[in-house]
């Protein structure tokens, strides 16, 4: 990699954010992907809605849009960006939880590190509210895990 091709240092070297104030406002839009595996009973608690801490998918929703909101306070190098659209969606299978998360804004740079955080959020309330029943008689979580955590669709729209 040459130094051209680090965005995010100075000529010296040293970490500095990206200055997009001479860039373009563009439509941009970016959707990341998680999964988080869970025991089918768990998994059947999550939707019959009967886990103690409450509903799951809800408290996830919202922990994931609040994570999309305040990307900006946790990832040192990204800009605050006018979130104009947040989608969540869940698919509930046998013995995992995928969550996608969308985002949406109109500015001169992208969003699919909050689309990334929202994802990795969410799935952790979710464990969070499941830990309980997800523990096993040491203190472990065998079979819990959030694997496949990625950007799968990224936007960028020239406005008219």
């Amino acid at each position: 990699m040459t130094d051209e091709e680090l965005t995010h240092t100075d000529e010296s070297g040293k970490v500095q954010m990206v200055d997009v104030g001479s860039k373009p406002d563009t439509a941009r839009r970016a959707e990341a992907r998680g999964t988080i595996h869970l025991s089918a009973s768990t998994v059947d608690a999550v939707r019959d809605n009967d886990v103690k801490k409450g509903d799951v998918l809800a408290t996830a929703r919202i922990g994931a849009v609040q994570a999309v909101k305040h990307t900006w306070e946790t990832i040192p190098m990204c800009h605050q960006i006018p979130i104009t659209n947040i989608d969540t969606a869940f698919q509930v299978a046998e013995e995992s939880v995928t969550l996608t998360v969308a985002v949406e804004t109109t500015g001169k740079t992208g969003c699919e590190m909050e689309a990334l955080e929202g994802v990795t959020t969410g799935l952790n309330v979710v464990w969070d509210m499941v830990k309980a029943a997800e523990k096993d008689s040491e203190g472990q979580y065998p079979g819990t895990r959030i694997t496949d955590v990625e950007v799968v669709a990224k936007e960028k729209r020239e406005l008219a």
